[in-house]
């Protein structure tokens, strides 16, 4: 990749700079703080891909040219409702035990912005995530163990005791906050080639064998 690109994260989530970090670029975090709050009527993917837009453009305000900026925002979506980040350990178990044995989505927006392009992309990645039927000794494990609080819909897909999802078919990593092959086709639009196959790193580190990374290197999802 040309470093002369200098990559701004706006985000501060742990898991998305690990998964940034993938790709073999060299990035700085500087996240945005932006009011989150759900518009009337907003579907689950307009509401993502719209925080996504609004974090990368506060970003961009407070830099100069020359850079990209990655803003992503991701939510659990069950139907219509919205399951943010559990507010105690409470508002944990409820949550996993609505998610529990069913399936749900995963949505998340992203926007790479360049102000010296003038140009913003947005991408919108869609997971439907089975969930197993963990039993409530499970559940209050998991709480214990202090995981949930910081996670939309309060669980972490990668928890490797939990484990909450048996089988899942689609983007791995969109359900980790940052959907990687949709970030490579993006960045691409900029210019921008990696000098890694984002697929190959993607499913080697995280444990999964992916179906879809060729069709969404494509264009086609």
């Amino acid at each position: 990749m040309n470093q002369k690109n200098k990559i701004i994260l706006a985000s501060n989530s742990p898991r998305r700079k690990e998964l940034l970090g993938l790709l073999g670029v060299e990035f700085k975090v500087q996240p945005a703080d932006i009011d989150e709050s759900r518009l009337e009527g907003e579907s689950p993917s307009d509401y993502v891909s719209r925080l996504a837009r609004e974090k990368a453009c506060a970003i961009a305000a407070q830099e100069g040219e020359g850079q990209i900026f990655i803003a992503a925002d991701t939510t659990v979506a069950d139907g219509e409702e919205l399951l943010g980040k559990p507010k105690d350990d409470n508002d944990a178990k409820l949550m996993l035990e609505q998610l529990r044995g069913r399936t749900h989505e995963v949505y998340t927006g992203m926007a790479v912005f360049s102000k010296s392009a003038n140009k913003i992309l947005i991408e919108l990645s869609c997971t439907d995530v089975p969930m197993r039927d963990y039993t409530d000794s499970e559940i209050d494990e998991y709480i214990a163990s202090g995981d949930p609080f910081d996670k939309a819909g309060g669980y972490a897909i990668q928890h490797q005791d939990f484990h909450p999802v048996e089988k899942l078919n689609g983007c791995y990593a969109n359900v980790m906050g940052l959907p990687l092959c949709h970030l490579s086709r993006t960045l691409k639009q900029f210019g921008i080639e990696l000098d890694v196959d984002v697929a190959k790193v993607c499913q080697q580190e995280l444990d999964y064998n992916c179906d879809i990374y060729g069709k969404v290197l494509e264009g086609e999802l």
